[in-house]
């Protein structure tokens, strides 16, 4: 497992880390701030959205507390021009793509068919909700991308990558398989990005696997490294070299992010149902965010910035909560409106129906 920061905040020195280190070096003190704002803006945005909807403001909200480190190192290292597909966890990884965290909101509040459009927000494309199928779709992209000939090409400043977010759960489905198999076929310029947060809702990953997860890429012939998923400098630096291999032209790679979900899968669970206090006290006190900060204390960053940016987070915290309550439902023609690219007889036909059937309505009381 590659580990370059201790649980206790302190950069290690370990075997097999060196060909990372020069992706550290590419890091300055405003670097390290943004991490840790990253990570301490969306732990606070996740808290603020779990309440909306224990609240009745949103249908469901998918937490992601825990699982900062991992998606704040992977982010960073992406490149503008990089296309990042997520499965409906990745939070941050969307606003540091550009996101207006409240679009996220607005889909699970079901306001919206989507959200927003990628090219639009940084090429973060939408969540998706059927788990495991954003993995062919980023590597058909990837596959695009080598026929339009916008990837190695010999200049790393416009070469094109792609980022695949997915779960230990969606790894075992067989679209996660069939996406390996493409991508190692035909080389795409595609990291795999495996959070392994241990729980698929509700059945642990030693049960989907008898093996390390990463150690499954080489099945495939692919690359795989597994990471301390909490320790958000591997995840930047593992990130970053994978990243820059692939649009160099060699080939995609896997990497497995050890981390855990703190809070439930969805709001629809209670893990209390089956994982034990002693599992998650276990791993409460391995906190990317805790160990991060004490990193940067180490590195003598003042309190006054910490505190500013706590105080930052509970700012942004009101401004979302304050603009999802305004949010208005949509006209009902956007049922119909973006089914297809263009006109259906169809969606024309049921629009009608559904005009004539609320107008039945009219003047009964109803």
């Amino acid at each position: 497992m590659v580990q370059l920061l201790s649980p206790a905040g302190a950069l290690v020195h370990s075997a097999g880390t060196d060909e990372y280190l020069p992706f550290l070096e590419r890091l300055t003190e405003d670097d390290h701030r943004r991490f840790y704002r990253d990570m301490v803006m969306v732990r606070r945005f996740d808290t603020e959205a779990a309440n909306l909807q224990r609240q009745g403001q949103l249908a469901l909200w998918v937490p992601s507390h825990g699982q900062e480190a991992a998606q704040v190192g992977s982010a960073r290292a992406t490149r503008v021009q990089d296309h990042v597909f997520p499965s409906y966890r990745e939070h941050v990884v969307g606003m540091i793509r550009g996101i207006d965290v409240v679009d996220i909101l607005r889909m699970l509040r079901g306001l919206t068919l989507g959200g927003w459009v990628p090219e639009e927000h940084g090429n973060f494309h939408l969540y998706t909700l059927v788990l495991a199928a954003q993995t062919l779709h980023a590597t058909g992209y990837a596959m695009g991308m080598q026929l339009d000939g916008s990837t190695a090409t010999g200049n790393p400043e416009t070469d094109q990558a792609v980022i695949v977010y997915y779960g230990d759960g969606a790894s075992s489905e067989g679209e996660a398989n069939e996406a390996l198999v493409y991508a190692s076929s035909y080389q795409t310029p595609q990291v795999f990005f495996l959070q392994n947060n241990h729980w698929a809702i509700s059945v642990p990953v030693t049960r989907q696997s008898r093996t390390p997860l990463y150690l499954r890429a080489g099945g495939f012939g692919i690359p795989g490294t597994q990471i301390d998923g909490n320790d958000v400098l591997a995840s930047y630096a593992v990130t970053a070299k994978s990243l820059d291999e692939a649009r160099a032209g060699k080939g995609p790679a896997l990497i497995e992010a050890l981390t855990y979900r703190i809070g439930a899968h969805t709001t629809a669970d209670d893990p209390t149902k089956y994982r034990t206090p002693e599992e998650l006290a276990s791993w409460v006190a391995r906190d990317p965010i805790v160990r991060f900060r004490s990193y940067l204390q180490g590195l003598g960053v003042e309190q006054e910035f910490l505190d500013a940016i706590d105080e930052e987070a509970g700012d942004f915290a009101a401004d979302v909560r304050a603009r999802t309550l305004e949010l208005q439902g949509p006209e009902k023609d956007v049922i119909f409106d973006h089914v297809y690219a263009e006109p259906h007889p169809l969606m024309v036909e049921q629009k009608v129906w559904l005009d004539r059937y609320e107008a039945s309505f009219e003047g009964d009381g109803s």
